[in-house]
């Protein structure tokens, strides 16, 4: 099989794989609605729109008939220890239109020793969710300091009711890593033996198809060649659209 050939078919698993994102400061209607254009091509759909809640409605719009997913964030970038604030966020960006919500797990409470309080805001995102909504939970793995971290911090983010376990919010040093999702997978794989299905989100940092297939290869090393699908592993990683649709023109 030729290198060109292989690129092509790289670019068509990754591309409905990639969360498109833009959760930037400067963000605007005109720009949300320009990112919502490389959502639907000819080549195919992305998995789902990553925005900031306030720009749900503009998406729903942009995307009206693509079928593209719209995800709204919670509890963004901080990863505050404030419930009842991350719980309504999550309600609010479901009743505006969202089908998932990235929400930031609150780290700090858990490296303090609070891990009730870290507990308790999944469980209320999650239900504030609602029956077909769907949570990714992010850990800010980069933050966490070490393995015995990530692993607890994944634990306790299943145990509220996580969909998809996310590595970073991209907002802190360093983003994601390798080493992180693969403790991330672990727990992930232990959660498949109890019955639990959990996908994964490597998000933060990611650069070309190089690097988002380095974190596809590592999840179907766990689950077998193919077993990446929208419902079980995301990329969060915007830049990533334009070598894929670069490869697939």
């Amino acid at each position: 099989m030729s290198t060109q050939r292989t690129e092509v078919e790289l670019a068509r698993r990754l591309l409905g794989l990639i969360d498109l994102t833009s959760l930037n400061p400067t963000d605007t209607e005109a720009s949300v609605t320009a990112l919502t254009a490389l959502a639907s091509t000819p080549a195919g759909r992305v998995a789902a729109v990553c925005i900031w809640p306030r720009f749900i409605e503009v998406a729903r719009r942009a995307l009206q008939g693509t079928g593209v997913p719209i995800a709204a964030v919670a509890n963004f970038p901080d990863g505050a220890n404030d419930v009842s604030a991350a719980a309504a966020e999550t309600a609010a960006a479901i009743t505006a239109g969202a089908d998932e919500v990235d929400v930031v797990f609150p780290y700090r409470a858990m490296l303090a020793g609070d891990d009730a309080s870290a507990l308790a805001l999944v469980r209320a995102c999650r239900a504030a969710c609602g029956e077909g909504g769907l949570l990714k939970v992010i850990l800010e793995t980069g933050q966490l300091g070490g393995e015995e971290r990530i692993r607890h911090a994944s634990e306790l983010a299943i145990e509220g009711g996580a969909h998809f376990l996310k590595t970073s919010t991209g907002k802190t040093q360093p983003a994601a890593t390798l080493p992180a999702a693969a403790v991330m997978l672990k727990v992930i794989v232990e959660a498949k033996r109890r019955g639990l299905r959990v996908g994964l989100k490597p998000s933060g940092g990611l650069g070309g198809m190089a690097d988002a297939a380095a974190y596809l290869d590592l999840y179907e090393e766990c689950f077998g060649q193919g077993s990446a699908t929208p419902a079980s592993f995301r990329i969060g990683a915007s830049s990533l659209i334009t070598p894929v649709l670069a490869a697939l023109s």
